[in-house]
């Protein structure tokens, strides 16, 4: 009896080092500090989806969501959430190290013009003879010239000032500049966290509406890890997936994620950024057509254009390059309804 016992437990822990041995270790990194637009990942993390995976996703803060595809391409990290226009870059330089975007989740580009209503800003021919304040580098800032060609407006008639991120705002609100070069969904809640009211008192002239029709931020991953471990990656979108739909018809649920998971930030700010980035980001006539997560191949085509124009890039990569659709589970699988609650 007692050899049975002991039979029955040594094949219980073989069974259970084996399991254990089997279980990924992905090292993922988000977009930038933990924000409410983050709430998938935590509630795929925390209801156990990556776990029934077989996969055991560790998250960090990011440092912005174009550093996400540095972050990956140095391989500290496996998969991150970040911005697919910077993979677009990166991979037109060094294609067979840069990331591949795997899950699309922003359907609709956060870059923007942002001015005071009372600066009188409706279109981009107003923005003539006014001061812009942008961070060098960023990609509104970058592409403000290919949106001024497409928009018919002379940047030698429109004042650029450089500076830091953290300033645009204060310096928008104070009238130090007409506008500034942002990300809708971060500048958005600068201006709430400013105590403003965004959308009463200024005007947004989205990139997106006016010829720059750009995809955005989702989840992508190495090439190594596509090569190694192709089972794990659609372990991970399925997963996150799952998480996406539950979220889309309770904010909730999303933000116990985001608490659980950084319990300084500000709830109530976060849960309007988790419904903002839903409402201006995620939900479009497209997404609705092809369901979250997959793109359209000719208009990933010309959003690399467009990147290659403003970044003026040596070589331009194919989309194929640049999004893989195959770890993609079934449409059905993938169509989010949005219900703000």
């Amino acid at each position: 009896m007692l050899k049975t016992w002991t039979a029955t437990l040594l094949a219980g822990l073989a069974w259970a080092g084996s399991a254990l041995a089997q279980e990924a270790t992905i090292k993922f990194t988000l977009g930038w500090k933990t924000q409410g637009s983050d709430a998938a990942f935590f509630v795929a993390r925390d209801k156990g989806y990556y776990k029934a995976e077989g996969l055991n996703v560790v998250i960090d803060q990011g440092e912005g969501s174009g550093a996400t595809v540095t972050r990956v391409m140095s391989g500290a990290y496996d998969a991150g959430f970040g911005d697919v226009n910077a993979i677009i870059q990166n991979a037109a330089a060094k294609p067979g190290e840069a990331p591949v975007m795997v899950y699309m989740m922003w359907n609709r580009p956060p870059f923007a013009i942002v001015t005071k209503k009372a600066t009188g800003v409706t279109k981009p021919a107003d923005l003539v003879g006014k001061t812009l304040g942008g961070a060098q580098g960023t990609p509104t800032t970058r592409l403000l010239e290919v949106f001024a060609r497409k928009n018919g407006v002379a940047m030698d008639k429109v004042k650029l000032s450089n500076m830091a991120p953290n300033l645009q705002e204060p310096l928008l609100i104070k009238g130090d500049i007409d506008g500034a070069l942002v990300f809708n969904i971060t500048s958005y809640f600068n201006l709430v966290l400013n105590r403003q009211d965004p959308d009463k008192d200024f005007n947004w002239l989205m990139f997106g509406d006016y010829g720059l029709d750009l995809y955005s931020n989702g989840l992508m991953v190495s090439q190594k890890l596509i090569k190694e471990n192709p089972k794990a990656v659609a372990g991970l979108v399925r997963a996150t997936n799952k998480a996406m739909i539950e979220i889309a018809g309770d904010q909730g649920l999303g933000m116990k994620g985001v608490i659980n998971f950084d319990n300084l930030v500000d709830e109530k700010v976060e849960k309007r950024r988790l419904q903002y980035s839903f409402s201006e980001l995620i939900v479009s006539p497209e997404m609705k057509e092809i369901g979250i997560g997959d793109t359209k191949d000719e208009r990933m085509a010309r959003a690399i254009g467009i990147i290659v124009e403003g970044y003026q890039l040596a070589r331009t990569p194919m989309p194929g390059e640049i999004f893989s659709r195959q770890f993609l589970p079934p449409k059905a699988e993938r169509e989010l309804v949005y219900t703000a609650n």
